[in-house]
């Protein structure tokens, strides 16, 4: 277990749809609370398993499950370690569609009533502000993620990019996967509820509602992006070795995984 202050806390303006988690900064790591779920344990998963997959391992951050004491509360989360060097900045593409223009990405987004020029839309516009070339392959590996994992709350406000010293912008490493896998037991999926009746409900907010469109956009605009290679012994070993969550969790965890395993057949090797 790790105990926080107060000087560690960290806050931001932005808050997802769900409202805001606990966040800490302390030396060079990162760490956030659950805060309708089990968050944490999302973020483990999903980073591992990226591990048995295309991605190269400096494209997504990995995460670990995490007991924090902060005040008089234990926490159970998640941990990662700082991804940007020294005198770089991550920028989210909300604030900067806002800087540049002077209003909303995401109102803007929905102006629009094609879906597929949605996506364009926001890839060529990244690409004009920064100048980064080939944004729309960034965008369909971290719609790959988001979609295989049933991430909920991918939104203007959580993709983001990297500026180094010189002004110069980078890809950002894929995060924030917290509200995937159906964790959130406070509101929408509460435990004791057949995930199998709960797996239809979740929605994505990046640029439609629907994953199998929003997957199927971004493949057709931007080809298929990432391969997985794992098994269901890997998802069990992966669960088994995390510490704090309880069986009830887990089995709901893998359960959804092996799922989507099973339905998406086609992106692995």
């Amino acid at each position: 277990m790790v105990e926080l202050f107060e000087q560690h806390l960290y806050t931001v303006d932005r808050q997802s749809s769900k409202g805001n988690q606990l966040k800490w900064q302390s030396e060079d790591i990162w760490y956030k609370a659950d805060y309708t779920g089990y968050e944490g344990l999302a973020e483990y998963v999903i980073s591992a398993l990226l591990g048995h997959s295309s991605l190269e391992s400096g494209e997504y951050v990995s995460y670990e499950t995490e007991e924090i004491r902060y005040g008089l509360r234990a926490y159970l989360g998640c941990r990662s370690k700082n991804f940007l060097p020294a005198g770089w900045q991550i920028l989210t593409l909300e604030w900067l569609f806002q800087n540049f223009y002077g209003q909303s990405l995401n109102k803007s987004l929905y102006s629009i009533e094609n879906h597929e020029n949605r996506l364009s839309f926001l890839v060529e516009q990244t690409e004009r502000i920064t100048g980064l070339k080939n944004f729309g392959v960034y965008i369909g590996k971290l719609l790959t993620v988001d979609t295989f994992f049933k991430n909920e709350d991918r939104h203007t406000h959580n993709i983001a990019v990297l500026m180094d010293e010189a002004g110069v912008y980078h890809n950002c490493p894929i995060f924030d996967n917290g509200a995937a896998l159906l964790s959130d037991t406070t509101m929408d999926y509460p435990l004791g509820v057949e995930a199998e009746s709960l797996m239809g409900k979740a929605e994505p907010k990046t640029f439609c509602r629907d994953f199998d469109e929003q997957l199927d956009i971004a493949e057709k605009l931007y080809g298929q992006q990432v391969m997985f290679n794992f098994t269901r012994e890997d998802v069990l070993n992966i669960l088994k070795a995390e510490p704090h969550y309880p069986d009830e969790v887990k089995s709901r965890v893998a359960y959804v995984v092996l799922e989507q395993r099973r339905k998406y057949r086609y992106l692995f090797r």
